[in-house]
């Protein structure tokens, strides 16, 4: 079995300012590069953009995925998708991440659904997250793109907890007519939720359209906690999965370049 891994550069070489973080990972031997949102809005300015396109083009290496702008990740925000009042935020974050697809070539862009909201009907949080997720898919086309949507562990309002609920949501978008919309199956966070990771992949293999990885317990390196990573990168690939396998885990050490002696 051949894998080609790449490396979140959002929760991987943190010890290292954001834009110095590609060629570091270029100096560790990755080709391919994903990032969560890396701007602090939804719309960054024209300069902000250039500066990150430029450094992913100096280091030598490929953006692979992007994540849709997903509000205050660090006060606990999950994703603006079923987010009734900041709907336009999301539209107008969609016209960004279209620019930086023109300037990569990254195709592959994740979508987080959103918390469940204080007075707001869980099913008016739904329609409006069809909506976008059909809007953004439809955009994503024109580019041979896809919109990944994932389930999420250690967020108490987020309501897509297995892979079964994400495809749910992927089947309701599709009878808009859009099709490229697809599972991002994050292998720590299907553990971590009591997902039976082998029966999703023989279950869904067709729908996944990118795999991440990190440790349970406590999101590090494999080897540091319990999930069998030769068992379900094997049952990946029995069920045809070709696609990258992202590193989105923390280091457990100080340097980022010590936690990967497990890839050896």
């Amino acid at each position: 079995m051949s894998l080609r891994f790449a490396v979140n550069c959002s929760i991987l070489f943190t010890e290292l300012p954001l834009y110095e973080r590609p060629a570091a990972a270029r100096a560790a031997g990755f080709e391919e590069v994903e990032f969560w949102w890396p701007f602090a809005s939804a719309v960054p300015e024209d300069g902000e953009v250039d500066r990150f396109v430029t450094a992913l083009a100096d280091a030598g290496v490929r953006l692979i995925g992007l994540n849709f702008a997903a509000g205050d990740m660090a006060a606990g925000d999950r994703g603006l998708v079923s987010w009734p009042a900041r709907s336009l935020e999301f539209r107008d974050n969609l016209a960004a991440v279209l620019g930086i697809a023109e300037m990569t070539g990254c195709r592959a862009f994740n979508a987080l659904y959103g918390n469940r909201l204080d007075g707001v009907h869980p099913a008016a949080q739904d329609e409006i997250a069809i909506e976008n997720l059909a809007l953004a898919a439809a955009a994503l086309r024109s580019i041979d793109g896809t919109v990944l949507v994932e389930p999420l562990s250690g967020a108490d309002r987020y309501p897509l907890l297995t892979a079964a609920d994400v495809v749910d949501v992927i089947t309701n978008v599709e009878r808009t007519g859009v099709t490229n919309l697809a599972l991002l199956a994050d292998l720590y966070h299907l553990t971590v939720n009591g997902d039976d990771v082998g029966k999703v992949i023989s279950t869904y293999g067709d729908r996944i359209a990118h795999v991440q990885l990190a440790d349970a317990p406590g999101r590090n390196e494999p080897g540091s906690g319990t999930v069998p990573f030769d068992q379900h990168l094997n049952e990946l690939a029995a069920a045809g999965y070709r696609g990258r396998i992202a590193l989105e885990y923390k280091p457990s050490t100080a340097s980022t370049l010590a936690s990967l002696t497990w890839l050896r």
